[in-house]
């Protein structure tokens, strides 16, 4: 057994397991959480057998409803959502010749999970544990294998920007890697399948997982002693988002200003061009709600100050932004130089991470970013020293929330140490941690004030910390565009709520010569090189992507990103998508209330809302926005139609001009630079505000448009938008029913508006019903 998970284990309470069972030497613990979680450890060392997870599941052990009993298949252990059996293992035989070379010494575990009517959901055919030597400890590498059922589908495990949705027949490289060939992955080990389960795997080392390969799904981690997981089962996919979020956490509700638009640049390299840009907006009458400060704004990488030279008055700086009814984000780095005032203070406190023989690594062996140690934000008298000095060096400066950049970390740990253990060992891990300084310092000392966390990776209970993601620093060109949809929907399909990408792409536009001509003139245009005719057309098709995002940024390495820097012919058009965006926060901010309560993302591939329909199953390129819209982004360029998928079971309208289609057919959708294809589910209830210059301002609702089809219902919620009172109930809200047969919209009671709710009905009259073919 490793020492250093040893003392890891010693940090957590003790496990509870239901039964720990012994099959020919291997131990096998089963630990429910509730009727439909429970959890798998299996190890030859009784201790480790029934010892607690590993750090992201945070919830209790309970075994309320569980029984354990058994019969000739084994120990079967049942609630009234499924029954799990732990399947008897004969004495083992003398092995033959042939399995004295080849058979595996490790005594074989088999177990099956089945729902209450006796049909299999899931079964472990065989686990594995290899001797290996590690970072200089003696380790294993260990795995388990799981059956395959027909037509079975994998999504989630975190960001993977291969362009590809489903993960069935690949093999995912599930480790945190800025460096990777498409672009940032992110590890967060939680599949779930369209047979109605999830794995949560529980092991933050680097893993690789084969799901659906070869008939077989297959889990690997390079470093651990034991196997342990936990199985979800769910009638929907919506049941196994609440079993996660039961398991590791609630995803929060962000601040409202988190919803509207986020502008950013790398960098603003003044206090006057910050505020010059957010003027701007204001001149222009286009709503905006947050600036943000990127890197480079301290004197040294690690002083955790702010360039009195460049950034005079920054208390007077965002004085003037929250007098223009914004607020402020600003990137806080964990890296330190040696030349840094804290270098000396943090090294000598063992506060960084350290190489083999205790010395601080500094930099990185590759790229050219080399300067500068990684705070050990596994050390939780680190974190609570980090949150201390942003609260005092900067949150004290009037900055309202915190961009946690390079939280992979981007010093890889490999080969390294933490103060918990080996960099190879928790590889994955660093994201929860870090996250946790600010989560944990802003709960203590702004109690009443909503935290959010700009993090561009992530693990399992990351959500819980109030983190909002993004897919990292991605070229800026129509293939990356094209893959960032899969990539989004993957990584919300992980249980992440929140996700968007740098809008425009974050690398210096640089793309290839346009194969077509640009759809929107470039004239005026000071984003890119005049060379790069298409980028305006590029940006605008981002834009409309983002704006059907959980969260919208603008971003990049660019001279200039701000709207009306894309030229004469792209300014309108963006304007009028960053409008419909405002319109729609009522709905957004409603949806953001109901992940709060149910752990379910509101940006979703199509599996999760049309499980009957298995053209959906590998669709990646178009997805749910919530109940009402489906959204295909356009990421060709010079397109003017794209192919829709209107998945059957419904019938839909095309958002633009009513036209009614039938579900289970594929239109061509028109798509002009000025429209994303959008198309509303009949039976949506969509609630619109009237424009507003940023949620500061309260925002009425300017109507309630109904597509009728079916009944239906919409919780419409609202609060202050910027304090913790959600937690407690002090928001409003009206369940708004549609009666399809009598044509009438309904409220359980007062909008949290105080408007009257018949004279914001809008009635949506659909046009020629066209057939499927």
């Amino acid at each position: 057994m490793g020492t250093c998970l040893t003392s890891a284990i010693m940090t957590h309470a003790k496990a509870d397991p239901l039964a720990t069972l012994d099959r020919n030497g291997s131990l096998v613990a089963i630990e429910p959480y509730a009727p439909n979680i429970v959890r798998v450890t299996i190890s030859l060392d009784r201790a480790l057998a029934d010892a607690p997870p590993g750090e992201g599941p945070n919830a209790k052990s309970n075994a309320t409803g569980w029984t354990h009993g058994t019969d000739a298949s084994g120990d079967v252990f049942a609630s009234s959502a499924m029954a799990l059996t732990v399947k008897a293992q004969p004495w083992p035989k003398a092995p033959s010749q042939m399995q004295r070379y080849f058979a595996p010494s490790l005594p074989p575990v088999s177990v099956a999970v089945r729902k209450p009517d006796g049909s299999t959901i899931a079964e472990m055919t065989g686990w594995e544990m290899s001797p290996q030597t590690v970072n200089g400890e003696k380790t294993f590498r260990v795995g388990a294998s799981f059956a395959v059922q027909p037509n079975e589908h994998y999504y989630g495990l975190g960001q993977n920007q291969e362009g590809v949705l489903d993960l069935k027949g690949r093999t995912i490289d599930c480790r945190h890697n800025y460096d990777a060939p498409a672009g940032e992955t992110v590890c967060v080990p939680f599949m779930v399948t369209n047979k109605g389960y999830g794995i949560v795997w529980d092991n933050p080392s680097a893993t690789t997982v084969s799901p659906g390969l070869s008939n077989s799904t297959h889990w690997q981690s390079t470093v651990g002693e034991r196997v342990s997981f936990f199985v979800i089962t769910g009638n929907t996919t919506d049941e196994l988002y609440a079993g996660y979020a039961k398991l590791t956490g609630a995803t929060p509700l962000p601040p409202k200003a988190a919803f509207g638009l986020i502008q950013s640049k790398a960098r603003y390299e003044t206090q006057a061009e910050l505020l010059g840009v957010a003027s701007g907006y204001r001149k222009r009458g286009l709503p905006l709600d947050v600036m943000v400060l990127d890197w480079f704004y301290w004197t040294r990488m690690g002083q955790l100050d702010i360039d009195r030279t460049y950034f005079p008055d920054p208390k007077g700086m965002n004085d003037t932004l929250k007098s223009m009814g914004m607020h402020s984000i600003i990137s806080v780095w964990p890296r330190f130089e040696k030349e840094s005032r804290y270098f000396n203070f943090l090294g000598t406190k063992g506060w960084l991470l350290k190489d083999k023989d205790g010395g601080v690594v500094d930099g990185l062996p590759i790229r050219s970013d080399r300067a500068g140690a990684l705070l050990d934000s596994t050390n939780p008298d680190a974190r609570g020293w980090f949150w201390d000095r942003i609260r005092d060096n900067i949150a004290s400066q009037g900055f309202d929330w915190f961009w946690l950049d390079e939280t992979e970390p981007d010093l890889v740990p490999d080969g390294n140490f933490f103060s918990i253990g080996s960099g190879d060992r928790y590889h994955n891990l660093y994201p929860l941690v870090h996250t946790n300084s600010v989560a944990e310092g802003s709960a203590r000392d702004r109690p009443d004030f909503r935290n959010l966390i700009l993090a561009r990776a992530a693990y399992l209970g990351t959500q819980r910390n109030g983190a909002l993601f993004w897919s990292s620093d991605v070229q800026a060109n129509w293939e990356t565009l094209h893959r960032q949809v899969p990539a989004g929907l993957g990584f919300t399909a992980t249980g992440m709520a929140y996700w968007s990408s740098d809008t425009g792409g974050w690398q210096y536009p640089n793309g290839p010569k346009a194969e077509h001509a640009p759809l929107l003139d470039p004239a005026g245009a000071t984003a890119m090189s005049p060379s790069y005719t298409d980028y305006p057309e590029l940006f605008t098709r981002w834009f409309a992507y983002n704006s059907f995002t959980p969260t919208l940024r603008i971003h990049g390495q660019r001279p200039a990103t701000a709207i009306w820097d894309y030229g004469a012919a792209a300014e309108p058009v963006l304007a009028g998508f960053l409008k419909l965006r405002y319109a729609l926060i009522p709905y957004l901010y409603s949806l953001g209330y109901q992940t709060y309560k149910t752990g379910a993302p509101f940006m979703r591939a199509l599996f999760m809302d049309f499980p009957n329909d298995p053209a959906v199953a590998t669709i990646g390129d178009e997805y749910m926005f919530g109940p009402a819209f489906l959204v295909a982004p356009v990421t060709e360029q010079g397109a003017t139609s794209r192919k829709v998928y209107l998945p059957a079971g419904s019938e839909w309208y095309d958002y633009w001009t009513d036209q009614r289609f039938a579900g289970g057919q594929t239109i061509l959708a028109a798509a002009p630079i000025d429209r994303i294809p959008l198309f509303v589910r009949a039976g949506s209830i969509v609630p619109m505000g009237v424009q507003v210059p940023s949620t500061a301002t309260k925002q009425a609702l300017e109507t309630i448009k109904v597509y009728p089809g079916r009944d239906a219902s919409f919780t419409l919620y609202d609060d202050d938008g910027v304090t913790n009172g959600y937690k407690k109930g002090s928001g409003s809200s009206a369940v708004l029913r549609w009666n399809d047969a009598a044509k009438t919209l309904t409220a359980s009671g007062p909008l949290p508006t105080r408007q009257a709710v018949n004279t914001l009905v809008k009635i949506v009259t659909p046009r020629e019903l066209a057939a499927a073919r």
